[in-house]
């Protein structure tokens, strides 16, 4: 499988001394600050958008630091210090509402996909692992564990970048889907963890 690195010129706008996230297919955090952040008050949220609205009523912090779903140390130990229904927060107490099940908004994509990163610390990255859930397991009404993962790939080596992409080929996915990416960061032992929404169409 090929990896490729594309590093764009992109104008971002993101708070002072961030760290970075998957804004494509966007994060459930990054999501719901991109579609509500600037009109977080609006009660039209509650209905539109009830997974973001929760979250939002949960934890504001959590869509204000997107970019900062981090833990340090762990060593390449992901399974063994993030237990079943705390992936999607990367086992971070302040982002408990991203693990909630439900109808989160989701990215439609073909079998063949990019992830994208927008790092504007511009870490690099050891590598990233990506899964996929199984077929047949639902987001709105389970939570994730990792026993609901189909590894897919894991990369090589990035050089710092503020804009990372690389492709995501998979076969067999139809429908709601979650994507499950880690991110280790290459600046010091920092794991980055998120869920995104994906619809195989």
């Amino acid at each position: 499988m090929l990896f490729a690195v594309v590093v764009g010129a992109l104008t971002w706008s993101a708070p002072a001394q961030a760290h970075g996230t998957i804004v494509g297919p966007a994060t459930r955090a990054y999501q719901c600050w991109k579609t509500w952040g600037s009109n977080h008050t609006n009660p039209a949220m509650q209905t539109e958008d009830p997974m973001c609205w929760q979250a939002f009523q949960a934890n504001p912090d959590t869509m204000w630091n997107w970019m900062s779903a981090l833990r340090d140390g762990l060593g390449g130990q992901f399974q063994a210090r993030t237990p079943d229904g705390t992936l999607c927060s990367n086992n971070l107490s302040r982002n408990a509402s991203l693990n909630t099940p439900g109808p989160w908004k989701t990215t439609t994509v073909g079998n063949n996909f990019s992830v994208h990163l927008y790092d504007q610390a511009s870490h690099g990255a050891d590598y990233f692992k990506v899964y996929v859930s199984k077929q047949g397991f639902n987001p709105k009404t389970q939570t994730l564990g990792w026993g609901n993962l189909d590894f897919i790939t894991q990369t090589g080596r990035f050089a710092p970048a503020q804009d990372i992409t690389f492709p995501v080929q998979t076969s067999g996915y139809s429908g709601h889907h979650v994507l499950f990416v880690i991110w280790q960061a290459s600046h010091l032992d920092q794991a980055y963890m998120w869920c995104s929404d994906v619809n195989f169409g």
